[in-house]
């Protein structure tokens, strides 16, 4: 039996659980950073689900200007993780410091995509129901107006359609595509 046969579907596994998790630390910290609603249903959850890591890294690591660090560095942890399971599962080779860095790229293009996502579905729900509100709503409208807001500035709704969001998602596609290889680039660099 081909030794892939075990390692990819652990591998798949560990992406998919570290991978939620991560996730769920990244909205923290994203909708504490735009001051979404903390008594919404789905804001309790996250909250539930990270403080149990979370506090302990804050009696360490302290907020800075509002911004909060330790959920960043528990996220650059989890991804480290994530990234060292994975190439030591493969057997790859394990330099230490390779996962370190490159996580940060990993972080960033998790950030880029929660946005996307976020708009694209903000977009899909405005189509299905618009007007309609519900909690999921409420947080995705906290989390996508602080980009969308400046570029509504610039292109206004025009006969009733706002093509603000297509413009938001082109840049965030772009921003991708133009800042994360290079940074995966720099990363393999710098670990090798």
């Amino acid at each position: 039996m081909d030794s892939s046969y075990f390692t990819n579907p652990l591998v798949f596994l560990i992406q998919v659980l570290f991978g939620l998790y991560l996730l769920v630390v990244m909205l923290r910290f994203l909708l504490q950073l735009v001051r979404a609603d903390f008594y919404n249903p789905i804001s309790q959850f996250i909250v539930k689900a990270t403080s149990p890591l979370l506090k302990p890294l804050r009696s360490v690591i302290p907020g800075l200007g509002g911004i909060d660090i330790s959920s960043l560095i528990l996220a650059w942890l989890v991804k480290s993780l994530e990234l060292f399971l994975i190439i030591l599962i493969s057997g790859k080779g394990l330099v230490f410091i390779y996962p370190i860095v490159l996580a940060i790229p990993g972080l960033l293009e998790l950030v880029i995509n929660i946005f996307l996502f976020s708009v694209l579905v903000m977009v899909i729900l405005s189509w299905l129901s618009p007007g309609s509100y519900n909690p999921a709503v409420g947080l995705l409208y906290s989390l996508t107006e602080p980009v969308m807001k400046p570029v509504r500035k610039f292109i206004p709704p025009m006969g009733g359609l706002d093509l603000s969001p297509m413009a938001v998602m082109i840049g965030l596609a772009l921003l991708k595509m133009l800042l994360i290889p290079p940074l995966e680039h720099l990363a393999r660099q710098i670990a090798l």
